[in-house]
């Protein structure tokens, strides 16, 4: 079983951990690939994200079962986060374990903070960019892809970006075929408006 824990915690842009939820959850739910996609947070009390939403996570840090990827999205409550050396602990050691470490959006600051992304590329949100430059060591940043792929670490650029990777994601994992029939199920082809 392939196992995707999404980190969700208080100022969490809902979009950065909701839309790769949909991709994933539904390639978990909706294919026989023994995969399963649940949500961990810092405690079991509702936790506000970003623009208000209140989510009840299924695990907190401390009970979650063993994942094999981790989901890590940014918002507002990344940025304690960036000076958070228990956090960065944390991060180090999933890493270490061999955990698949994704981030979208700021996340990827915390990730640059934690050491995560030294000597490689990587991208955040438009408007943190000049911030994750500023962060780690010789991070490479490429600020006008969607998403950066260089092995164990996966960013993402801002909030919608965060649907690309997890379906670049699916096809990693599975494949390119999977990812297309989950791109169809959830009926994700942007033209916007606008």
């Amino acid at each position: 079983m392939t196992s995707i824990a999404i980190y969700v915690f208080e100022g969490a842009e809902e979009l950065d951990w909701a839309g790769p939820w949909e991709v994933l959850a539904a390639w978990a739910q909706g294919f026989d690939d023994d995969v399963a996609v649940f949500t961990i947070g810092d405690t079991d009390q509702p936790t506000t994200c970003a623009k208000g939403l209140r989510v009840l996570t299924d695990y907190t840090l401390d009970n979650a079962p063993a994942y094999d990827v981790l989901l890590y999205p940014g918002g507002r409550g990344t940025r304690p986060q960036v000076e958070d050396e228990g956090i960065h602990a944390w991060l180090r050691e999933k890493a270490d374990e061999g955990v698949l470490m994704t981030s979208v959006c700021t996340g990827s600051l915390v990730y640059a903070a934690a050491g995560l992304l030294d000597d490689g590329p990587a991208t955040t949100h438009w408007s943190s960019i000049d911030l994750l430059e500023g962060l780690g060591s010789n991070i490479k940043v490429k600020p006008d892809d969607r998403f950066v792929d260089r092995g164990q670490v996966i960013t993402a650029s801002g909030v919608s970006a965060g649907i690309d990777m997890a379906l670049h994601l699916v096809a990693r994992l599975s494949s390119r075929e999977r990812a297309a029939e989950v791109r169809h199920y959830i009926q994700y082809d942007p033209e916007p408006p606008v």
